[in-house]
């Protein structure tokens, strides 16, 4: 399996060549060349196998230049009990019979994003050994909360790399920032912007794509790679979970063979919802994907109307990892339902980066609507979608989750649907425990008192243990202090790398 970029002037190369470099030298993503398909018998074969084996299995279809060995080697090390707090890693959790909520925070971070990025390392260093790659590789990672901690707990410490996370200096939780200033490790560093996540993404794209800066790092033997979901090597495992969900489900016998499943995913960036549209490709009985926004909802307004324009005002939301008004993987799906038309692919792209904004053709936009569904939730629906969970079944919801939650519902109010559906629950509730305290106990509860008293609180309230990852969390120290404008990235990642 050959991979190619979404922009049509690199020439394809292998998957372990796309997760070394992370992005493709024509600012384009990688995307593989042909479709991955498997038989319903072959999703049969799949169910009552664990995480692990089915992980194997699906990254062979992907990484064929990647030994069996290699893959189950990468696979032991990224999912066993020593990072995730939970057997089956990622584990069902059934509101009633219509809905599901996947947990994918049971990592070390207490995020979606553990999922890839406790794996992506491992692919990374043995894409290096198979391609003979002697420089060394530095890691450039731009969070809007998540990707952040989940990247640097993933990389810290691997043999060969270096990791640099850029954050949105006033974008991100107090529990996220901590999780981030206070990582340990001997090739980590942590940089806030002054701005928003799109100004941090901007950025670093804007690194990889300096000619100059990268000759320069040559000549020291350094290259640039990504771990954010514009490296392939982030979003394939993802596609993983949403397979292991679907035969979850036929396992406890809640589906019958070949019965469609909608799925819902809050997102921002594209990438965690993509990976179920790549899942659905290869034969996943997906009906709907159901895209659900915060008020920041540039995808909605997409889904709905075919024009993407990220021109409009900037919230501040209790979602704060969906804040985001550019959302990179959308090309990859472009790119996919055009069959591979990468010079439409750059128009648009070119059209984004002069002016803002891009509008596709009505019959990629009916193609579009086939599959996907979007809406968005306010911080009060968001709110009160925490309070209701809670109230009616007990069970305690994150922001983002909620928005999921908060969306579904308007689905079925609009369409009457009543299939099945998974929603992706992305992170734990205690990563963002003043709004989640602020829904369940009230206003007054949670006023005066900072994330972590809340912790404290909302575990006593719910009855649920503190993740281990953020027990204790205010008491270390912070090693992290550097704080740069958008424009100045590249001179800050200068000297940090002692150039």
């Amino acid at each position: 399996m050959l991979y190619e970029s979404t922009r049509g002037k690199t020439q394809p190369v292998s998957s372990a060549e796309a997760i070394k470099m992370g992005i493709a030298p024509d600012g384009g993503l990688f995307v593989p060349c042909q479709q991955i398909k498997f038989t319903p018998d072959q999703l049969t074969h799949l169910v009552g196998l664990s995480y692990r084996e089915q992980a194997l299995a699906i990254l062979s279809l992907y990484l064929t230049d990647f030994t069996k060995s290699e893959l189950q080697e990468c696979v032991n090390w990224a999912y066993h009990a020593d990072k995730f707090d939970h057997p089956h890693i990622a584990p069902l959790f059934r509101l009633n019979d219509s809905i599901h909520f996947l947990e994918l925070w049971h990592g070390p971070t207490c995020a979606f994003k553990d999922m890839a990025l406790q794996l992506l390392p491992r692919l990374l260093t043995t894409s290096m050994k198979k391609t003979g790659e002697a420089a060394e590789i530095v890691i450039l990672v731009a969070t809007s909360g998540d990707t952040g901690k989940a990247a640097l707990e993933g990389f810290k410490d691997v043999t060969g790399t270096k990791i640099i996370v850029f954050y949105p200096d006033q974008g991100v939780s107090e529990v996220q920032k901590r999780q981030m200033v206070t990582q340990d490790g001997n090739n980590v560093a942590v940089v806030a912007v002054v701005g928003n996540f799109d100004d941090a993404q901007s950025g670093v794209k804007n690194i990889f794509g300096d000619l100059e800066f990268n000759r320069e790092l040559e000549t020291k033997k350094i290259k640039l790679s990504s771990a954010n979901s514009i490296n392939w090597g982030r979003l394939v495992p993802q596609i993983v979970y949403y397979v292991y969900a679907y035969t979850e489900l036929m396992r406890q016998n809640a589906l019958s063979p070949g019965e469609k499943i909608n799925v819902v995913v809050p997102t921002g960036n594209f990438g965690n919802i993509l990976a179920a549209f790549y899942a659905r490709q290869m034969g996943l009985p997906i009906n709907r994907l159901i895209c659900a926004a915060n008020t920041n909802k540039v995808l909605t307004d997409f889904i709905q109307t075919g024009v993407y324009d990220r021109n409009r005002f900037f919230y501040k939301t209790i979602s704060p990892s969906m804040d985001i008004l550019i959302s990179s993987n959308l090309e990859r799906l472009l790119y996919e339902l055009t069959d591979h038309d990468a010079q439409r692919i750059q128009t648009w792209m070119n059209e984004l980066k002069e002016t803002g904004r891009y509008q596709i053709d009505d019959n990629l936009h009916r193609s579009i609507q086939e599959i996907f569904w979007s809406d968005y939730a306010t911080d009060a629906e968001t709110l009160a979608t925490i309070q209701e969970t809670y109230s009616q079944a007990n069970y305690v919801l994150d922001t983002h989750t909620a928005v999921g939650k908060n969306v579904y519902d308007k689905y079925v109010a609009a369409t009457g649907d009543q299939t099945k559906t998974v929603i992706a629950s992305t992170a734990s509730p205690f990563k963002f425990s003043s709004s989640v305290a602020q829904a369940i106990l009230g206003l007054d509860a949670a006023a005066n008192q900072d994330e972590f008293a809340l912790l404290e609180l909302l575990a006593d309230t719910c009855q649920l243990p503190i993740p281990k990852g953020l027990h204790g969390l205010n008491q270390k120290p912070i090693r992290h202090t550097i704080r740069t404008g958008s424009n100045e990235m590249i001179n800050t990642v200068r000297d940090i790398l002692f150039l």
